[in-house]
């Protein structure tokens, strides 16, 4: 009897070894097929229930790295870095430890931390080389990120660098197009950089012109304000005589000169000295003189 006991006991260990195995394998192949539908929450539950009845650790770092993958997919960038520090901590050496650089570069780069994802980014290309088709794809996506960070970091000058690079060493990577727009991208950046600072000086050149203009029309209205006052205080003040007997202008002429503006002043009554120099003539002309300016100004 207890010989039969030790004889059933390995045969129901064996059998119970295969269930959780197949039933591992279903739960692997259920989660693959949803994250092909791109039905990413789903494929991180059954992910998830494969990673928990793992039999090994290859299994449960294989059905962890995918849930990781799937977080990923549906953006849920928190539950990614927390299941990548946990693969870190539980298996640092893993065959998923160097793509988890690369993830967690991304991740970083998504959520801001430009500088940190650069350093991962780095790291990434330095642990691999370009042995076959999609390690190669996978460092001119690292470059290209490199140069994105920049970018961000509005170092323009240092991210075409990179651009550049991917563009000419991985001609055949699915990022050369999206690299070669960037390049593009940051020349109209440049350009019009030049001209926002050309019309930058533009723009002052013709402040100075207007605040020059400013200060000239405000010295010919405070010019003819004086003459006028000086004109009015020698009307006001009998000076109408004073002018009439310094320019020589008979009684009569100058009376009507005076009453009536617009009638002229004989050429044979002008004084020698030509009355266009007296103090009326002046202020007359400024004040047309600053009428003109003021008609023909920037207004």
């Amino acid at each position: 009897m207890l010989l039969t006991v030790f004889v059933l006991f390995p045969v129901g260990l064996s059998a119970a070894q295969e269930t959780n195995q197949s039933q591992y394998a279903r739960r692997f192949q259920n989660g693959a097929q949803l994250y092909g539908l791109t039905r990413w929450q789903e494929a991180a539950i059954e992910f998830r229930r494969a990673q928990e009845i793992a039999q090994n650790m290859n299994e449960w770092c294989q059905s962890l790295y995918w849930v990781i993958l799937s977080e990923l997919a549906f953006s849920d960038y928190g539950s990614a870095l927390r299941d990548m520090d946990e693969l870190q901590r539980r298996a640092p050496n893993s065959t998923f430890s160097r793509d988890m650089i690369y993830h967690r570069a991304r991740v970083y780069f998504i959520q801001g931390y430009f500088e940190d994802a650069l350093l991962l980014f780095n790291r990434y290309n330095g642990s691999t080389t370009d042995s076959d088709r999609i390690s190669a794809d996978r460092r001119a996506a690292s470059f290209f990120w490199m140069g994105e960070c920049l970018f961000a970091m509005v170092q323009y000058d240092e991210a075409e660098k990179f651009y550049s690079w991917v563009v000419a060493r991985y001609p055949q990577s699915p990022k050369v197009e999206a690299a070669s727009y960037r390049i593009d991208l940051i020349k109209q950046k440049k350009i019009e950089s030049e001209l926002l600072a050309l019309l930058q000086l533009s723009h002052e050149d013709a402040l100075r012109t207007s605040e020059d203009y400013q200060r000239t029309i405000r010295t010919y209205e405070h010019t003819l304000n004086i003459y006028q006052r000086r004109i009015a205080d020698l009307t006001n003040s009998g000076g109408s005589q004073q002018i009439r007997q310094e320019e020589n202008i008979p009684q009569n002429v100058y009376q009507n000169y005076v009453e009536e503006p617009s009638v002229s002043i004989p050429e044979y009554y002008q004084p020698e000295n030509n009355y266009d120099n007296g103090l009326l003539e002046k202020a007359i002309r400024l004040e047309s003189h600053v009428q003109e300016i003021l008609e023909g100004g920037p207004w």
